[in-house]
């Protein structure tokens, strides 16, 4: 099968899962892309332009497949009657349920909605949607319908079960085992590690919080800040930097992929306090590494987790964070034996390859009769 995948945001956590399934997918995968960056203009703009692109290369598919950030009415009004493949959407994230940040210009002018009409009109243009968890695709229709109540008349709010019952879940699949070769000795005090974006719905305030109690509290470890950080980033990472100097012992983004992956490996604890992850891919990868993690009881983590683990794993407020984090450090060598690698090898694309493909080809054969 010939598989076009169009992006109009092609960086990070899109481009590296669109390229690893280009690698390892028994179909013939095309990339249609634009540089990741300006991400509101690339979901006005960036149909026109990638429609202009497909029509002059002249090439067929049997099935294309979509970013979130496609506006694929737009997309499709212009696009060459020959392409007459299934359109499919991959949600990796929305801007119904993305918690906005309170600085962003179109928050403040309140006019910050047509983004996520966008990704509802794309799902609806779609004849298939997937998302990349369950809480992704409940959060994605019950804010839909939350938006489309807004408006003053006509809100066609039955349009949210019209993609419900088109939509299904389609987990992540990542290069894990990758990671195998970087297996080291553990650090001799406990390390923590922070190995996500430097953004405000990482919630860096509530994890650095836990830091500086865990430090008054007399608490020794150590602490590697890891993750992707942009020309403006919250001014708590210059506060952490200075008052948890002592226990830094890396901070900032690893360019090189070994560097990264050592100190994953190298990771005892992984504390998250986000306040938003559709899926959780870096939390995968240090989970997988062998980090002992403590999530929120919110978001995706709970389906993420087998059931059984949730009670160990899972925190409902920051205090119960704090608690757990203090007793993984004094139970350390408790808690280096303590592996979750088992559990999360399922989303690796030795696992998922197939159920991918299998599914694009199950699709491609319902659009056909």
């Amino acid at each position: 099968m010939n598989i076009l995948y169009i992006e109009p945001y092609y960086s990070g956590s899109h481009k590296k899962w669109i390229d690893s399934y280009q690698k390892h997918s028994i179909h013939t995968i095309d990339i249609l892309s634009l540089p990741g960056n300006k991400w509101k203009w690339r979901m006005h703009g960036g149909a026109v332009t990638l429609a202009q692109q497909l029509n002059n290369s002249n090439k067929t598919y049997d099935l294309i497949l979509c970013s979130d950030f496609l506006n694929l009415p737009v997309f499709k009004s212009l696009v060459s009657k020959k392409q007459q493949g299934p359109f499919i959407m991959y949600f990796h994230e929305n801007q119904l349920s993305y918690p906005w940040s309170k600085q962003d210009r179109d928050v403040q002018r309140k006019r910050d909605h047509h983004y996520g009409f966008i990704n509802i009109a794309s799902a609806l243009a779609a004849d298939h949607v997937l998302f990349n968890s369950q809480f992704h695709l409940d959060s994605f229709h019950l804010e839909g319908e939350k938006l489309l109540k807004n408006f003053p008349d006509y809100n066609e709010t039955k349009t949210m079960d019209t993609i419900k019952k088109k939509s299904q879940v389609l987990y992540l699949g990542m290069d894990l085992e990758k990671f195998d070769e970087f297996k080291v000795a553990a650090f001799k005090n406990p390390l923590i590690v922070w190995n996500h974006r430097w953004e405000y719905d990482k919630n860096p305030e509530s994890f650095f919080k836990c830091m500086f109690e865990l430090k008054d509290r007399g608490a020794v470890f150590n602490l590697a800040i890891l993750g992707e950080s942009f020309s403006t980033k919250p001014s708590i990472f210059d506060e952490a930097k200075t008052k948890l100097s002592k226990e830094i012992v890396h901070f900032g983004y690893c360019n090189d992929f070994s560097q990264y992956a050592t100190w994953l490996c190298k990771a005892d604890i992984l504390p998250v306090t986000n306040n938003q992850d559709f899926f959780g891919g870096s939390i995968v990868e240090a989970i997988y590494c062998g980090a002992f993690p403590i999530l929120p009881k919110r978001l995706s983590y709970p389906e993420l987790l087998p059931k059984e683990r949730h009670k160990t794993h899972l925190y409902e407020r920051e205090k119960e964070l704090v608690d757990m984090i203090e007793d993984a450090i004094t139970n350390i060598k408790k808690t280096r034996k303590v592996s979750l690698a088992s559990d999360f090898k399922r989303f690796d694309w030795k696992n998922m390859n197939s159920k991918y493909d299998q599914l694009f080809s199950t699709i491609l054969d319902q659009h056909k009769n």
